[in-house]
């Protein structure tokens, strides 16, 4: 296989991962919330273009969904500092903590898949999640 290969193999295999954890994770909550929150937590509060940017939809959609976690008191909404027509968005405590449940939820749905998985696989997965994480952030930080 060559590099290019591993790399598609390994972006199917995530999608992959994801309608499994959809699925049996029986959440009807938009995928779209939770990479919300998850950028808001790593990145801290931000403008809701740089928000739809980052989460990859557009700014209407961001815009709608913005509302909605609001109402539900996952976000807090503020005028931007350095230009009032401008909207900040942040987590709120509460947000933070239905990602977090939420995260534990797909981290138990999806636990039982690797069950057989042996130590020198436990070792690569770790490696590769580092690796990932390592790569992808770099990735967000020169994109901002």
């Amino acid at each position: 296989m060559t590099h290019d290969e591993d790399i598609e193999t390994l972006i199917v295999a995530a999608h992959a991962l994801t309608r499994i954890a959809a699925l049996e994770t029986t959440s009807d909550t938009p995928a779209a919330q939770w990479r919300t929150l998850t950028i808001l937590r790593d990145h801290g509060a931000l403008r809701v273009g740089e928000l739809a940017r980052l989460s990859r939809v557009t700014q209407p959609g961001m815009t709608r969904l913005v509302r909605q976690m609001h109402a539900a008191g996952l976000v807090e909404k503020a005028t931007d500092a350095a230009d009032s027509r401008a909207s900040v968005v942040a987590a709120t405590p509460l947000g933070l903590e239905a990602l977090q449940t939420w995260l534990l939820r797909l981290t138990a749905a999806l636990s039982p898949h690797f069950d057989d998985l042996e130590p020198t696989e436990w070792d690569a997965l770790r490696i590769t999640a580092g690796v990932l994480a390592r790569k992808t952030s770099l990735v967000v930080e020169v994109a901002e």
